[in-house]
């Protein structure tokens, strides 16, 4: 069992990742967001992933489910930086 201290700075991780994939999954999903209606779905299902995900690891905490949503956010973020640097090698040439 993880001490109080420990579990209010979870809590406080967890709650802000939340907020981070409400807001990513918010602008992905638009109508006025380019994307294809595929890639739109796929980061809606994996929003609702986490989300769902979250909320088990908030009530039972295990550094297993803290894992799934780091390798997520991980993976999501190096995806986003190899499209921004394909996208700034484009406008270089």
């Amino acid at each position: 069992m993880i001490g109080t201290t420990k579990k209010t700075e979870l809590d406080g991780a967890l709650t802000y990742n939340r907020k981070l994939w409400t807001v990513f999954m918010t602008s992905v999903t638009t109508d006025e967001n380019p994307l294809p209606t595929l890639i739109k779905q796929n980061v809606a299902n994996l929003g609702i992933f986490v989300m769902n995900h979250t909320i088990s690891t908030l009530a039972t905490p295990e550094a297993r489910k803290l894992d799934v949503l780091i390798n997520i956010n991980k993976e999501l973020a190096t995806g986003l930086r190899t499209q921004q640097a394909q996208e700034e090698q484009q406008s270089a040439t």
